[in-house]
């Protein structure tokens, strides 16, 4: 009964009704069921193979780092300020999306000390910049200013966002110094680092001194204090973690400064120029209380101008 009513769907009514169904006819309707089996059977293939696909993979918040990846965060976070470490990837997602460069070495700073080792092949350097986010902000917000003050100097910029001192460290045993010859090498480095003790920070930036002495004897050394910084934003300048940073960063700063000789090594702190009377930073200079805009940067130049000029004689 069922086979005569789906070939009233396909035959004329009064050729099933008078019992006119030819071979061909019964040929042409095995044709039509065959399709149609094949039609549903891809339906339904099409409609749970997605279900399955999802099924088997695991949804991003019910991932977790493998032991591995956690042993390998855990001993980059326990190196220490005076001993290099290649920058790891430490994000384990991405906008609510698994990272699959998590605890790896991070892309970006192998792309950026790759450039570095290829720009020191390219042509003398009179002045290199070495450092963290505010150093290669020259290249941002402070172009400008690089271009005007700057440049003339044949100067490059080894600036990493994100640096610590054991990252600089990692760079410079890796190859960034060597064939170059600056006449004057420009350090700042230590904000990044400022979760450890003073101390500790203060090792580090010694560590990268002798370093840099032992990689290019024949260049001179501007050291500068490690910025002041009101970051977040949000938090009280007078209390809290602001208050406490900047009194590490002070101290941090004494010591460095203990390194002028006059000479090879000169030291030149000028976080005073980045505050108001009352103690902040103005957020026309420094907008997230870290980084300078084209502003700061004029500061940071005019400021820096005296000394380095003699330093280039």
């Amino acid at each position: 009964m069922k086979q005569i009513e789906i070939m009233k769907t396909f035959f004329p009514k009064e050729r099933i009704s008078s019992g006119i169904i030819t071979s061909r006819t019964w040929g042409t309707f095995a044709v039509i069921l065959a399709f149609l089996a094949m039609t549903v059977t891809h339906g339904l293939a099409q409609s749970t193979a997605p279900q399955a696909a999802n099924a088997s993979v695991p949804k991003p918040d019910d991932v977790k780092p493998t032991p591995e990846q956690q042993s390998i965060i855990a001993a980059n976070t326990a190196v220490p300020c005076d001993q290099p470490a290649v920058k790891i990837d430490a994000n384990f997602k991405n906008r609510g999306t698994l990272n699959p460069n998590f605890a790896k070495p991070d892309g970006r700073f192998m792309d950026k000390h790759q450039e570095f080792l290829a720009r020191g092949k390219q042509g003398p350097i009179g002045i290199l910049f070495l450092g963290d986010s505010i150093t290669e902000g020259w290249n941002k917000s402070g172009e400008n200013v690089w271009k005007d003050y700057v440049e003339k100097y044949r100067a490059a910029n080894f600036g990493i966002g994100g640096d610590r001192t054991q990252h600089v460290l990692w760079r410079i045993q890796n190859g960034e110094l060597d064939g170059i010859s600056p006449k004057v090498v420009i350090l700042m480095i230590g904000t990044n680092n400022i979760r450890y003790s003073a101390g500790e920070i203060l090792k580090g930036d010694l560590k990268i001194v002798e370093m840099i002495h032992a990689k290019l004897p024949n260049s001179k050394l501007l050291v500068l204090g490690i910025f002041p910084r009101a970051f977040p934003r949000s938090d009280d300048p007078a209390k809290g973690r602001v208050k406490a940073d900047r009194e590490k960063i002070q101290t941090v700063n004494q010591g460095l400064a203990k390194l002028e000789d006059g000479s090879k090594t000169r030291y030149l702190d000028i976080g005073g120029h980045f505050l108001d009377t009352s103690g902040n930073i103005p957020k026309e200079i420094m907008p997230d209380g870290l980084h300078p805009n084209e502003a700061g940067y004029q500061i940071w130049s005019t400021a820096m101008q005296p000394l380095l000029d003699e330093m280039m004689k």
